[in-house]
């Protein structure tokens, strides 16, 4: 049985797929749901623990300098 968001990923996905038909992905499509889904789980994950970095980190279950890495690189820093 999925879980709850994997159903959602797996939903979205397939619908995007039917969406573009036999489009070619420039940049592939892992790099692109990785893209589209990181930033959003970052804001959402550092919001609920009230903008601290180092419980958002622990959180996601990565160290504190790559969470702020990851936010300049989506530009939410």
């Amino acid at each position: 049985m999925q879980s709850a968001l994997s159903e959602c990923v797996s939903r979205t996905v397939r619908r995007y797929l039917a969406d573009i038909g036999d489009t070619e992905f420039g940049e592939g499509l892992h790099a692109l749901v990785i893209r589209e889904v990181e930033g959003p789980l970052l804001r959402e994950v550092l919001a609920f623990h009230e903008g601290n970095q180092s419980r958002a980190a622990a959180a996601l279950g990565i160290n504190r300098a790559t969470l702020r890495k990851k936010l300049a690189a989506h530009g939410l820093s």
